[in-house]
């Protein structure tokens, strides 16, 4: 591991561990006088139990339910580390409550579930909804997070929204469509490889294909995946093979030609043969944390146009702080029953719009910009309505 990326892991350990954690309790109402308490507590709290009693969507207007997401998962999938655990994966939970509250304002808390029993899972968070506004699935694995996502979706009348799937779609989508304007090129007429049939991957490529992407391959172990292929499918990889073009070969062979690659997938994965090998003008998203599928130094060698990577110490991130914050924002703010296809692509749009004169080194707008999350959550909302989800 490089010296810079050992010195902020030494940084952040030493940070948690004076902190005690990222996360803290305030109050909204003043609580300084018995009359403080009285109104807040007993006997004053009475009336405003008894006014959702009579009028049920009065939870929205008398208590935090209107600005409350949970942040949950089950440990199993959590960022490069793999299934380590409820407890371990806390760090990561806390770290997005944190920016749910820095970038939207919105009230989180984490919650790490001792299962990996779907039902069990179900039944645990769909019985905390009275409190919630919206529900943040976070690094579950795949294939059990489309089906947790799915049936929690149709047992809940707030939004769901699995973050490591859709969040990173709506970037994904975002910065695609500034580097396609960069290279004159339309998302209609690309050739797209994608590698990485997981969560992310999966969700990017049927995000991509509802935004009119025409000629995808998407790929795994086993390479291209195509209807009627036996090696390493699941019914998720059966539907994805459906969106597919039916080309068939390995990675390196179904990139050769290709104007876009993007790789959700492991380090290393493509050489710079391989990237030369891509059309005139192509674009890489070389998504793989903390080591991307190709360094952009070596894409740039091989002629690539644009390059970006999950990483914030390269041009170009792909970051899912773009994104959630705004779309939890724009969908509470409309009291939305779901986060639907045209509410994401709006989100998309809306961020890509950020950046009037796209050129290589910059195709998305700096998450610490505070004309994102607005400009999100105005877009969500207004489609949240335009689409029948908004209450």
């Amino acid at each position: 591991m490089p010296n810079k990326d050992e010195d902020i892991s030494a940084r952040a350990l030493k940070a948690h561990r004076e902190a005690r954690g990222k996360l803290a309790t305030a109050c909204r109402m003043p609580l300084a006088t018995m009359d403080d308490l009285a109104v807040a507590y007993t006997p004053g709290v009475a009336e405003p139990c008894r006014e959702i009693a009579r009028h049920p969507s009065a939870v929205y207007e008398v208590t935090s339910k209107w600005n409350t997401v949970a942040v949950i998962t089950d440990g199993s999938a959590v960022l490069g580390l793999g299934d380590i655990g409820p407890e371990a994966s806390l760090p990561v939970m806390e770290g997005k409550s944190v920016l749910f509250k820095r970038f939207a304002d919105i009230d989180s808390f984490p919650l790490a579930l001792r299962t990996k029993d779907a039902d069990r899972f179900i039944d645990a968070v769909s019985l905390l909804t009275p409190g919630l506004g919206g529900i943040n699935l976070e690094d579950i694995s795949a294939p059990r997070c489309f089906d947790i996502e799915r049936r929690l979706q149709a047992l809940c009348d707030i939004p769901v929204f699995h973050d490591d799937q859709h969040g990173t779609a709506v970037i994904a989508l975002a910065g695609l469509l500034n580097a396609l304007k960069v290279v004159g090129k339309k998302l209609s007429e690309v050739k797209i490889v994608m590698n990485g049939a997981g969560a992310a991957g999966t969700a990017i490529c049927k995000f991509l294909a509802s935004a009119g992407a025409k000629h995808i391959v998407m790929c795994d172990r086993n390479g291209a995946i195509y209807k009627g292929r036996s090696a390493g499918m699941n019914p998720v990889k059966e539907e994805l093979a459906l969106l597919m073009s039916g080309e068939r070969g390995t990675l390196a062979e179904v990139l050769r030609g290709a104007d876009v690659f993007m790789g959700i997938s492991a380090p290393d994965t493509v050489s710079v043969e391989m990237a030369r090998s891509m059309a005139k003008d192509a674009v890489v998203f070389a998504m793989a944390n903390p080591t991307p599928e190709i360094y952009p130094d070596d894409a740039k060698a091989a002629g690539v146009a644009v390059i970006a990577t999950g990483r914030s110490d390269f041009p170009n991130q792909v970051n899912n702080c773009l994104g959630f914050p705004g779309i939890f924002r724009g969908a509470l703010d409309v009291r939305a029953r779901c986060i639907n296809e045209e509410m994401k692509l709006a989100a998309a749009k809306a961020i890509a719009a950020l950046i009037s004169a796209p050129r290589p080194d910059r195709i998305l707008p700096d998450v610490m910009d505070p004309a994102v999350v607005p400009a999100v959550a105005r877009a969500v909302a207004d489609a949240a309505v335009k689409s029948g989800a908004a209450q």
